[in-house]
Order: structure tokens, then sequence, then C-alpha cells
């Protein structure tokens, strides 16, 4: 299976690319610079590909970005601390940001006669994100099934999206994903922040694997508090 793995540099997506490589066919990864809080991120999807040996090409859509307003991830306002499952982190909410990315890497897959676009949506991601859900990959699926109207079939592959974020870890270890080269933080910092809600459920993702946690975070112990609060 042909894919085009959509690649922000992350845990997922990275991990994603390294399945796509193993177990597939990678035609290449895509990834979007949309004004987003930091463009660190990006700099480890160029070492994924580099390490892959396939292309990687970054689409500017800056121009729609600066309308997707409202989201502490694209404007100045504070990313939250705390765990995924908390209602403050709706804030990171970017409106549709799957769904435009998607619509444009289903558009390069038809033109370069690809089988799938992959997406490392994942079930810790339900809560928040509308746009990672099962039932959007489902109508988006049918969607672009009368777009492309015959002219080619085009999987969206999320094969993580009923998995948790420690069975991710596992699978990427399985397919040698250097975890160290991949970010999460939400803050852009020198290093990850250990506090805001990807860092939280990306230290809690390595201990449920029991697989050895290589990042480096400011904040060691946040996480902790963080499950404590959402168990409460």
């Amino acid at each position: 299976m042909k894919t085009l793995v959509i690649c922000s540099g992350g845990l997922d997506s990275v991990s994603l690319a390294h399945k796509v490589a193993a177990e597939h066919e990678l035609a290449g990864l895509l990834s979007f610079d949309y004004g987003q809080r930091h463009s660190k991120e990006l700099k480890f999807a160029t070492l994924c590909a580099q390490r892959l040996d396939i292309a990687h090409q970054i689409i500017d859509i800056r121009q729609i970005g600066r309308g997707l307003c409202g989201s502490a991830l694209t404007d100045g306002v504070d990313v939250p601390d705390g765990h995924y499952a908390e209602d403050t982190m709706k804030i990171t909410v970017v409106p549709n940001r799957n769904a435009i990315m998607l619509a444009i890497a289903f558009g390069l897959a038809a033109a370069q006669q690809l089988e799938a676009v992959g997406m490392a949506a994942h079930g810790g991601d339900h809560f928040i994100y509308p746009d990672c859900r099962p039932a959007f990959i489902e109508a988006f699926q049918t969607m672009q099934d009368r777009a492309l109207d015959g002219d080619a079939q085009i999987r969206l592959y999320t094969p993580y999206v009923n998995l948790t974020k420690a069975d991710i870890v596992g699978d990427g270890a399985r397919h040698g994903t250097p975890f160290a080269q991949t970010w999460s933080c939400y803050k852009g910092g020198e290093r990850h922040c250990g506090r805001c809600g990807t860092c939280v459920e990306r230290r809690e993702a390595f201990q449920l694997a029991q697989h050895a946690d290589p990042t480096d975070y400011e904040d060691t112990d946040f996480w902790l508090e963080a499950l404590r609060r959402r168990s409460a």
C-alpha cells in the first residue's frame, strides 16, 4: 500500500511513519506550516524523512491558519497545564485543522497515484479533538470517495484511531522509532515543558507501556499531579 503520511514531527506521526515504512510502502511525508505556536516539531519531521530516506514536503498554509483563531496553538493564548482529559485543554483545538490538511493530502495522493493517506489520530485525542474521532474518519473517507469518484480509491489509514498513546509507544518501539527524535510539547522551548497536555500524556504513555522515556522534561514530576487531579 503506497502511503503518504501526514507527519507533524510528534511521537505519534513519526511512529506511524516508521510503521508504514516497515509494513507497507512509505511514499513520502507531508507536513504543514499553519502558523502554529512554534515550528520546532517540523524539524523533527524533516529528521524522520532523512532517516527513512524518503521525500518530505512542508506546505505553507499560514494564510489559512491566521483565520483559525481562538486556539492556544495559533494565538497568543497561554497553553494550559494538565492532562488532555481536562476541559481546559479544549483551548488547544484548531478549527477544522485535520479536515483541511487531509483534503490537501488526498489531492496530492491522487495526483501521485498513491493508495493511502496516513494520519496518526489516536484514542486519547477523542475527548478534545472532534476531527480525530472515528466518526470523523469514516465521514471523511465517504466524502473523499465521492470527491474522487472512481479516479482513485485512496484509503484514509488511521491504525491508531482506537488505540492509546501507550499502544503507540509499544508499536513505535517495535518498529525502531527513535523517540528522542520526536517533539510533542506545545510550548516549544528548549526542552519539553513536562506540564502541557501533550507532555503529560507523553510521560504517562511511556510509563504505561513500560518503556524507557528518553525525553528531557523541564518538570519531571508534574504529570503525577495531573493524573491525580484527573482521577479526582
